[in-house]
């Protein structure tokens, strides 16, 4: 890429997008809001430049035409932005305040994603949506049938299972109008099942067409769903500099509290992506739970920490390991090696 000329701050909308660049030496040479259909001519005629964008919706279509255009695009989390917003809020001043982040060498930027990479992140968006739909779907229905007196056990299955006997028992004192409404809100349900199993194949057919998901799928406790999440999200993980990094982002580490050269160390950060850390976590208490008698180092190392630790913090450290693992997978383009038998 050619020496930049200047960086120029870009606050996104829908409709109007409003700019504040300025050159090397600080002089301002553009302020000003513009429309959707005028933007990208704007930013043509700018110098070839660094552009910061605020992470938000879009942040990754217009990063990838701006470096189409030949600028230095960059996606800036919305956290680092704030302390550099000296007025009120309002957009002129939020790219100001982009603007002059995006010189700073300390800020860190967020990878800018493929169109394909954003399409298999959508897939997981729409069953996270889905799930969190069925689960509100069966809480309704539950507290309905509560009304009329119907109790269910705790969980999906018999809800699923129990349902259908309630609406065939003419018994029940269950009225026909309630009736009518919870056969549809089970039909509805029927319907979810099927349209979260759909994505679940999804999730097979894009690890089978992927080398890095299905080089990580390998680890244990990291499944189709994860494996293509994390590659969705980062890549190769070229954005972390060690495993740990990795580890840190997801909030698998420790957070600190250090002073005076005294280490504090307190429960796990929970930063970064929160749906990541959630598959990674569920994963590992899956592998600690079906531990049974296997003998091998990891289930070795997992029943030392289940006696010392507990169940809660032998889960995340296993969490933690395999993000470490994942990273190192991907990084060094190696083949994962599970724990032979001692």
């Amino acid at each position: 890429m050619s020496q930049l000329l200047c960086f120029c701050g870009v606050d996104l909308a829908k409709h109007h997008f409003t700019l504040h660049a300025v050159d090397a030496n600080g002089k301002v040479i553009l302020h000003k809001a513009v429309s959707r259909a005028k933007l990208l001519a704007t930013v043509a005629q700018l110098p070839t430049s660094r552009i910061g964008i605020e992470a938000c919706s879009g942040s990754h279509h217009w990063a990838r035409q701006f470096n189409k255009l030949g600028h230095d695009a960059r996606i800036i989390a919305a956290k680092y932005v704030t302390p550099y917003r000296t007025k009120g809020k309002n957009d002129l001043n939020d790219a100001v305040a982009i603007c002059e982040a995006v010189q700073r060498p300390n800020t860190r930027f967020i990878p800018i994603k493929s169109p394909e990479r954003q399409a298999i992140l959508a897939i997981h968006r729409m069953r996270e949506h889905w799930v969190r739909e069925r689960t509100a779907l069966i809480n309704r229905l539950r507290a309905m049938l509560a009304e009329f007196g119907l109790i269910m056990p705790v969980g999906r299955a018999a809800v699923q299972r129990m349902i259908p006997e309630y609406l065939e028992d003419a018994d029940n004192e269950l009225p026909d109008i309630a009736r009518a409404i919870v056969a549809d809100g089970y039909q509805h349900l029927h319907a979810l099942n099927q349209r979260i199993d759909e994505t679940e194949q999804s999730f097979e057919l894009v690890l089978s067409a992927s080398p890095q998901a299905q080089r990580i799928h390998k680890v244990r406790g990291v499944g189709p769903q994860t494996a293509t999440a994390i590659i969705a999200a980062i890549g190769k993980g070229d954005q972390f500099d060690k495993s740990r990094d990795f580890a840190a982002w997801l909030g698998l580490v420790p957070k600190q509290y250090s002073t005076g050269g005294k280490p504090r160390l307190g429960r796990i950060s929970k930063r970064g992506d929160k749906y990541l850390r959630t598959l990674l976590v569920h994963g590992a208490r899956a592998v600690i739970t079906n531990l049974g008698e296997k003998e091998d180092k990891l289930s070795t190392w997992c029943r030392e920490l289940l006696a010392g630790r507990g169940m809660n913090r032998a889960i995340v450290a296993l969490a933690a390991k395999n993000a470490r693992i994942i990273w190192s997978l991907l990084h060094n383009q190696t083949e994962y090696q599970d724990y032979a038998a001692s």
